[in-house]
Order: C-alpha cells, then sequence, then structure tokens
C-alpha cells in the first residue's frame, strides 16, 4: 500500500485525485484550506485522512506535510494539486494577490517536494506529480500572476526531474486545459461557450480525466517519464 499526499484536497482535482487514489488501494492523507463540511465528506467515504493549512505560507506547508507524513507514516507519492487564482488586469492586481497566488501555486510546491523528498532519496523511489496549466505555457490575459506560478511551475517540475532522477524519483507535471472545477465556476454562460469552441474536443474536462493522469504518472507503468510537462486539455488551441 502506498502512502500518498494530495495538497488541495478537498475540491476540484486535489479530490477527485483523493479518490482515485483511494479506489486504487492507497492510504491518502490530503492538505486543505476552508472547506471543512467538504474536507469531512472526503474522509467518511474515503477513508482519507485530511489536515488543514494555508498553503501560501512556507512554514504552514512544511507543517502541513510533516504532519501527512507522520500520519501515513512516510510519503512514496506527492501530488500538489493546491491552487488559487484571481481573474483581473494587472493594474488591479494587488502585491496581496499576487504573493498569495505565487504563494499557494508555486512555493507551496518548493516546501512541500523539499519535504518529502529526503525520505524518497533515502528510499530511493518516489512519484512527484505537480499540476500546472495550460496558462502555464501560453499565458492567460488578466490572469498574470496564476500564469506566472505555472510557468515556474514547469521550470521547478523539469529541474527536480534532473535533480531526483538518479535517486529513482520521477518528477511531472500535467497542465490541465479548462477543467469544470469550482475555479471555474464563476465564468458566464458567453465565456463558457467561448472556452469550449476553442477546445478540439469541444467541452471543458473533468477533474476525474485529470486524477486517472494523476494515478497513472504515479504507476510503475509511468517508470520512464520524467521531468514531462504533459498538456491535458481536450486539444486546446486557443
Amino acid at each position: 500500500m502506498r502512502k500518498v499526499i494530495v495538497t488541495g484536497g478537498s475540491r476540484g482535482i486535489g479530490a477527485a485525485c483523493v479518490a482515485a487514489f483511494r479506489e486504487n488501494g492507497d492510504a491518502v492523507a490530503f492538505i486543505y484550506r476552508e472547506s471543512d463540511e467538504k474536507a469531512a465528506e472526503i474522509t467518511e467515504k474515503t477513508g482519507a485522512v485530511h489536515f488543514k493549512y494555508d498553503l501560501k505560507n512556507y512554514n504552514n506547508t512544511v507543517k502541513a506535510i510533516s504532519a501527512a507524513q507522520r500520519a501515513l507514516g512516510g510519503c512514496d507519492v506527492l501530488v500538489c494539486a493546491a491552487g488559487i487564482d484571481r481573474i483581473a488586469q494587472i493594474c488591479d492586481t494587488t502585491e496581496e494577490d499576487w504573493n498569495s497566488i505565487i504563494g499557494v501555486d508555486l512555493t507551496s510546491v518548493f516546501a512541500a517536494v523539499r519535504t518529502v523528498s529526503p525520505g524518497m532519496i533515502r528510499g530511493k523511489s518516489g512519484r512527484i506529480i505537480t499540476l500546472g496549466s495550460v496558462w502555464g505555457a501560453r499565458g492567460a490575459s488578466c490572469e498574470v500572476a496564476y500564469s506566472a506560478s505555472k510557468a515556474g511551475l514547469r521550470g521547478l517540475t523539469m529541474a527536480l526531474g534532473k535533480e531526483l532522477g538518479p535517486s529513482g524519483i520521477t518528477v511531472n507535471c500535467i497542465e490541465p486545459g479548462v477543467i469544470d472545477t469550482d475555479m471555474n465556476a464563476c465564468l458566464d454562460g458567453e465565456t463558457r461557450r467561448e472556452l469550449a469552441d476553442s477546445i478540439a474536443l469541444g467541452r471543458f474536462g473533468s477533474p476525474s480525466e485529470i486524477a486517472r493522469v494523476v494515478l497513472f504518472l504515479a504507476s510503475e507503468k509511468a517508470s520512464y517519464i520524467n521531468g514531462a510537462c504533459i498538456p491535458v486539455d481536450g486539444g486546446f488551441v486557443g
């Protein structure tokens, strides 16, 4: 039974990953920020354990991952799915917005990997999967902080793949396109239609479709994939 830690595990892609790993028979601990009721529901349904921490803060992330490792007795798979965004023009994006988004979407990944990697290195084995975005490769108007954080995640993932690969650890980034999550629930009907028209498959993806790719990258079937940034976007052409 593998020991799996998922950040951002109370909703969206993170919650789908918790469910997928538990269905696979893995022991799972997940970190969440504010959805107490949802976290409790997921724990009741799946048996995963949960920890509440705000990952905007580096030290909080270290505490969260350390608590999860203690609960599981280690970490074989780390899935960094926590993410926040704010849609606004750059002149309306505050320093607080920037720091919060970079903190959760990028710095928390650095902190989480820094916390689990010593144990993985000692064991000569491990899987680290980060959740980027199509905007990390293309950039999105009115989402400068989010785009910058996800672009940084690409570089972090590729660098870690080179650094940790010799220790038998793979590090890969999934870059979802437009996924039907709470983060996109604010989009109006016209915007949703325009986005769907820019996707070859003509629809938004689902969290479970991303979770299946995460599960694959964590498996032995993906043992030779390392340092990759993999688009899972339905053929996004926007």
